[in-house]
């Protein structure tokens, strides 16, 4: 099955506070906040959760399409997206901007304040799917994550009209979708993603119920970080999915965009969603553990063995056949 991956691509600048955000927030001022966090590090990585959520599926051996568009500095980025065996041709570039830039500081609690910048891709809503899905061949599922909201909606819409599956993971563009938009995007999703504070956020701002949601999408995924993730849908009993547990966090930026390769790739071998999710949990482990949404070293040997770990032996055998086509290049395109 042939996917395409819908969403931002942008240059990630990473900063740690070595302190707690709560500390410094004073409740009854929160109506006026001004506040300077004196970061540790800064580490400027490739991200952007198109681009994180199609590398994830290219090194699980998969050859995704992604959509998005890029700045004129994209050149460099596009030969290591190439390298991790995605098929960036669909890749949008502008004549005049740069690519995004998504600018995040974490602090030792692993909260995260971020800023992102559109840039280049306020022109992804020139990119035509049907086109793309022209050129590729045919599309057996379409994700639209975070991107121009106008691209998000056209997207949809599209997939919609060309009766293509498409999910839908809206994460931080909640904030900036009207009502109308967020129902448009998820109304006829066969998988919806979210976060924990996503799906709150997302009920309220699309005005629907849990059940309202569930009648509109297949699946509805919710990742809660250390707590594992929540797989829900109208006709069947809740399923809930362990995350595979670490003592190295390092940086948790980019952690969610991996578990949906992951659980994506699972998809599409043909797996069932519990199977799936494991799988996306353990690469979103992967994440965890560097520094950078992409900086990741992934084989085969290595998921099964946090699978087996995590699950069990018989989890990881059933899950060795398709993983055997994973891994990491061996060094980075320059």
């Amino acid at each position: 099955m042939r996917i395409a991956v819908a969403g931002s691509i942008a240059t990630d600048h990473l900063m740690a506070y070595p302190g707690r955000f709560a500390e410094q927030m004073i409740a009854a001022s929160l109506d006026r906040v001004s506040l300077s966090f004196l970061a540790d590090t800064l580490e400027v990585r490739r991200g952007g959760v198109g681009a994180n959520i199609a590398l994830g599926l290219g090194r699980l051996g998969l050859s995704p399409v992604l959509v998005g568009a890029a700045g004129v500095d994209f050149a460099e980025y596009a030969r290591w997206l190439r390298a991790n065996a995605v098929d960036t041709s669909a890749v949008h570039v502008s004549e005049t901007l740069h690519t995004a830039r998504f600018v995040c500081t974490t602090d030792t609690e692993q909260n995260q304040i971020a800023t992102f910048y559109a840039g280049a891709m306020a022109e992804a809503r020139q990119i035509d799917l049907a086109a793309v899905a022209e050129q590729a061949g045919g599309l057996g599922l379409v994700l639209v994550g975070a991107d121009d909201p106008a691209a998000m909606v056209r997207h949809t819409e599209t997939a919609r009209r060309l009766a293509i599956p498409f999910a839908a993971d809206p994460s931080q563009q909640l904030a900036r979708l009207g009502r109308d938009e967020i129902r448009t995007v998820v109304d006829g999703a066969l998988y919806l993603f979210t976060n924990e504070y996503e799906a709150a956020l997302l009920k309220e701002h699309a005005g629907w119920t849990e059940a309202e949601v569930l009648d509109r999408v297949g699946t509805w995924i919710t990742t809660r970080g250390a707590d594992g993730v929540d797989l829900v849908a109208k006709d069947r009993p809740a399923l809930h999915v362990p995350a595979v547990r670490t003592d190295d966090v390092v940086e948790p930026t980019g952690a969610g965009d991996a578990f949906r390769a992951g659980f994506l790739a699972g998809t599409s071998w043909g797996w069932p969603q519990e199977r799936a999710a494991r799988l996306g949990c353990a690469v979103a482990t992967l994440v965890l553990e560097a520094v950078g949404t992409q900086e990741y070293d992934l084989t085969p040997a290595g998921l099964l063995h946090r699978i087996e770990q995590a699950y069990g032996a018989d989890a990881a055998r059933a899950m060795e056949p398709d993983l055997a086509r994973a891994g990491t290049p061996l060094a980075p395109a320059v």
